[in-house]
């Protein structure tokens, strides 16, 4: 039995909704990435190694914030904190 009273689909909504999926997985999956760093630094550094891990895990979780608003180019200020952590990692472990 078909629905000949269905409404059309409405296509503008969902290429909105595939591109803020395509950004939320970006940016949660350097967010991740960033995380696992900062579990070694947690695991394998010293004192100063766990202070920049926790500080850096407070700023993953505000440049993931800002990284979900911006839009397409959401991934840039997660990405600038990785590698910013990835730099304290190797400096301190």
């Amino acid at each position: 039995m078909s629905d000949d009273n269905a409404p059309a689909m409405d296509y503008d909504e969902h290429e909105r909704t595939y591109e803020g999926f395509i950004n939320f997985s970006k940016v949660g999956t350097i967010a991740v990435i960033n995380i696992v760093i900062c579990l070694i630094m947690f695991g394998f550094g010293g004192t100063t190694a766990v202070v920049f891990g926790w500080l850096m895990l407070i700023a993953t979780m505000v440049a993931s914030a800002i990284g979900l608003a911006l839009g397409d180019s959401g991934w840039i200020p997660p990405t600038a904190v990785t590698v910013l952590t990835i730099v304290l990692a190797i400096l301190t472990v």
